[in-house]
């Protein structure tokens, strides 16, 4: 709602509290300018000098309230957009904000919800709000076959991310998810350029309905303020990232990130594909075979120094026309830690988390499990000659 009111108030600037997607007891700001950007590395390196430099510039500002601005936040979503097919949906939104929207948008479009964990309570009670948290996905997997519902959609704490839950109570991964969406736009809009970030399937580029449409895929840094500046620049029709940060350009958002805009277009989706439930759908993508995101412990102060010298490996590598696992390179992305593509699909990416010290590691292949687990072996091989590089928060 604060990025929907600097567009709606017509304001230079935005700024939010807001936990993100930590755990309770966390808190800090987003802050943004140009619309619909908030900061990135950059930009906080200028506040940061600023704040220790103390080079403020010096007034006094006014405080002024916008009392319907939720009424008008809720409108504007779902303009324009009525479900054409009965749809029953959870709302899952763990005690956290989006419980004071996600109901009520649900039902402005003509979807029958049942809420769940909707009143608001810092506590979080139950779990974690969090969509890739394995309790919130359970309770959510649980609401959704008693109430034989067609979907269970469920909000991060802060309300910009939105998980999906099948009719049989399975969830389906953000980044497949994203695929399903831009099925759908670039049916509507053939040629489009999607964002996608470097943790995604690789689906995206091999997808027959994608190739079938004209569709342009951009592989870009994870990161809501990276995708974000990504997707204005390319004007691309939207953006997905694996964590769960959509971003819609108009007619469909306007360029950042809301769980709610997230939830509507999945509604959108099932309403235009009506006759066929979620878990078919879902079933009847090309199969894959894909790690979770698995964080080796590292310093703040090698984890990048790692990344590079490991991303300059696979880049010699490739260009020397060696093999992996019996394969051709078919293309290593490094703009963001590097991505090692072969020549079946399989993929690995190592990069350097934004947030903590850690590596980040994805593995996927279309192939089989085994190849999976042997580009996942591969990697870790590499990572392994490295002293800095500890134990893994969890692995295949």
């Amino acid at each position: 709602m604060a990025y929907f009111a600097q567009f709606a108030l017509d304001a230079p600037a935005v700024s939010m509290v807001t936990a993100s997607h930590n755990d309770n007891g966390w808190t800090g700001v987003k802050i943004g300018m140009e619309r619909p950007l908030t900061h990135g590395p950059d930009q906080m390196a200028q506040l940061k000098e600023i704040v220790l430099t103390a080079d403020f510039i010096e007034g006094r500002g006014a405080y002024k309230f916008i009392p319907d601005l939720r009424e008008k936040y809720l409108a504007d979503m779902t303009k324009n957009f009525r479900l054409k097919h009965p749809l029953k949906v959870v709302a899952a939104c763990g005690n956290g904000t989006a419980g004071l929207f996600a109901p009520g948008a649900l039902r402005a479009i003509g979807a029958e919800v049942v809420e769940l964990d909707c009143g608001l309570d810092f506590t979080f009670p139950n779990h974690n709000p969090n969509p890739e948290d394995m309790k919130m996905l359970h309770a959510v997997h649980d609401a959704v076959l008693a109430a034989k519902a067609d979907v269970g959609l469920a909000f991060d704490g802060d309300g910009d991310r939105c998980g999906v839950v099948d009719n049989e109570g399975e969830e389906i991964f953000a980044d497949k998810v994203g695929l399903f969406l831009a099925r759908d736009f670039s049916a509507q809009y053939p040629n489009s350029t999607f964002v996608v970030d470097v943790k995604s399937t690789g689906l995206y580029q091999t997808d027959a309905v994608l190739k079938a449409n004209g569709v342009t895929i951009d592989y870009w840094k994870t990161g809501h303020s990276h995708m974000k500046r990504r997707v204005k620049q390319l004007n691309a029709l939207a953006g997905f990232e694996k964590s769960g940060h959509y971003f819609f350009n108009p007619p469909f958002g306007h360029g950042y990130d809301d769980g709610l805009v997230s939830a509507l277009a999945v509604c959108r989706f099932l309403d235009h594909n009506s006759g066929k439930k979620l878990a078919d759908l879902r079933r009847a993508l090309p199969h894959t075979w894909g790690s979770p995101t698995m964080a080796p412990f590292c310093p703040d102060e090698t984890k990048y120094q790692i990344v590079d010298k490991v991303s300059e490996h696979y880049v010699a590598f490739a260009a020397g026309g060696g093999k992996l696992l019996g394969q051709k390179i078919r293309e290593v992305v490094t703009v963001n830690g590097v991505r090692v593509v072969l020549d079946d699909g399989t993929w690995g990416l190592v990069r350097a988390s934004s947030n903590k010290p850690s590596l980040v590691v994805v593995v996927e292949s279309p192939a089989s499990e085994q190849k999976m687990r042997d580009m996942f072996a591969e990697i870790d091989g590499q990572l392994s000659k490295f002293p800095d590089v500890g134990e893994y928060d969890q692995k295949i």
